[in-house]
């Protein structure tokens, strides 16, 4: 029996489902787990993709399975068992032989781990993988970093269990070390940022308009078949339409409003930050899901400074255009952080690219990735979305639309910490004469001691210390 084509270490949800997904597209796939005892049920329930999986107790067993050079998928939690798992595979491996981590990996890390690797002739991938268990299992999308020599690996696979839109696979390989797991970072950040916009809204039309939720439901159901058209709003009109078998109510007022994460979020925050880049919606994003967390003091604080709601006066067709505008300026901050990580890391991205390939299989996919695409082809000033000819024409047609909004959440006690972020962030974009210079005057009186000196450092742009 010849050699397995690739291995998949880790049969949790996700690396099931891609093992699976391999095997079903006629890869012959070697398939080991820590918990040896999970192996044989796996293949049991594989069916007649069982012929395509061969299953190992030990890890040495899953090596020696493998044509060379050997390919092995790592879907395992990321941190110290990566690394745990690197130094245990390291001494049965051969130069060329390529290790790949498909987990929510910080892109620091696999930079540290391909870098190590090199040194040994030997590769390592960060793959991104978006979809879900449905996505891994049916075609995700996914987003590689690693060397060339990975990619001439690992593309046929990838390619061919990849999502498809209109026949171009949704994966690709879109630079070195950690360029794979930093774009799906940035993919989960805007995410984020994209799942607050519609709690939002929502909130709005349920404590605003006191609409009921399958009332909401519909009006979502609307939107997924225009320019909003996307995964996010079409499984958001679909949970508005359940209710809860032993209430009878609908199924969204029985879940508790305290909503998790598991911090890629917040890495695109902090990456953003360090690089100087202003991520204010997916900010307010990962803000709103910590303040959630906080049930009890947010009850607490009901009863000591009042919860009463105003009343919300915008139209559907008003809310619409807001949250047209509100998902370009979310894209437009996500693409703004991977231009700066490009140019510090020297990863060449293409951005056009990166949005086709979110355009089917992951969870942000969506009707505008699709003009997003067009747009970073064309004519693209500055290199800014929003300056684009085409979306800033939509802007200046939705962007008081999302005024209109924000106002009167405002004036409601509405909090719409994402939509009031992203029009701040647009205002200050569009202007040429801001008020830093103000800041700047600041910095110059206390850092000169004394107001003699005043505009030394402002005026030359210079750091106050000088």
């Amino acid at each position: 029996m010849s050699g397995a084509q690739i291995g998949v270490y880790g049969l949790g949800t996700m690396g099931s489902a891609l093992a699976l997904n391999i095997a079903g597209h006629g890869f012959d796939v070697a398939v080991s787990n820590r918990e040896t005892d999970w192996i044989a049920p796996f293949l049991e329930e594989a069916g007649a993709l069982a012929a395509r999986l061969r299953g190992h107790d030990t890890l040495e067993s899953l090596v020696a399975d493998l044509k060379s050079p050997r390919v092995i998928l790592f879907m395992i939690p990321s941190g110290a068992p990566m690394d745990a798992m690197i130094a245990a595979i390291t001494p049965l491996l051969s130069p060329g032989d390529t290790v790949i981590d498909g987990g929510n990996a910080n892109f620091h890390d696999t930079r540290r781990r391909a870098a190590a690797l090199a040194e040994k002739d030997l590769h390592f991938v960060g793959l991104g993988v978006s979809g879900g268990e449905f996505g891994a299992r049916n075609g995700p999308s996914m987003m590689m970093g690693g060397s060339d020599h990975s990619w001439q690996q690992l593309g046929p696979i990838l390619r061919t269990i990849a999502a498809q839109y209109h026949g171009t696979p949704c994966v690709a390989h879109l630079g070195p070390d950690g360029a794979g797991h930093f774009v799906k970072t940035v993919h989960n950040g805007i995410e984020y940022a994209d799942m607050q916009v519609i709690a939002e809204l929502y909130s709005l039309l349920r404590n605003g308009a006191a609409m009921a939720p399958s009332e909401i439901g519909a009006l979502f159901t609307a939107w997924d078949k225009g320019p909003l058209k996307s995964y996010l709003v079409e499984i958001t009109a679909r949970i508005l339409g359940y209710s809860d078998p032993e209430t009878g109510h609908p199924m969204v007022d029985v879940i508790k409003d305290a909503a998790e994460q598991k911090g890629t979020g917040r890495w695109t925050v902090i990456e953003a930050l360090r690089m100087g880049q202003s991520a204010s919606m997916i900010e307010a994003a990962v803000g709103a899901r910590g303040w959630s967390s906080e049930k009890d003091t947010r009850q607490r604080a009901e009863t000591i400074l009042g919860g009463a709601l105003g009343a919300f006066d915008g139209t559907p067709e008003v809310l619409a255009e807001a949250f047209l505008a509100a998902r370009i300026l979310c894209y437009a901050q996500g693409f703004r952080i991977l231009a700066a990580a490009s140019e510090e890391y020297d990863w060449s991205l293409d951005f056009a690219q990166i949005a086709r390939i979110w355009r089917a299989g992951c969870i942000i996919r969506s009707a505008l990735l699709d003009d997003i695409a067009e747009a970073f082809a064309g004519d693209m000033p500055e290199g800014q979305l929003i300056l684009s000819p085409e979306f800033a024409q939509t802007l200046a047609r939705t962007l008081p639309s999302l005024r209109q909004v924000v106002c009167s959440a405002f004036h409601g006690g509405h909090a719409v910490p994402c939509l009031s972020a992203g029009l701040a962030w647009y205002d200050s974009m569009r202007q040429g004469h801001g008020s830093a210079n103000i800041i700047q005057a600041q910095r110059d009186v206390f850092g000169y001691h004394g107001f003699e000196r005043l505009g030394q450092a402002g005026k030359h742009h210079g750091p106050w210390w000088e």
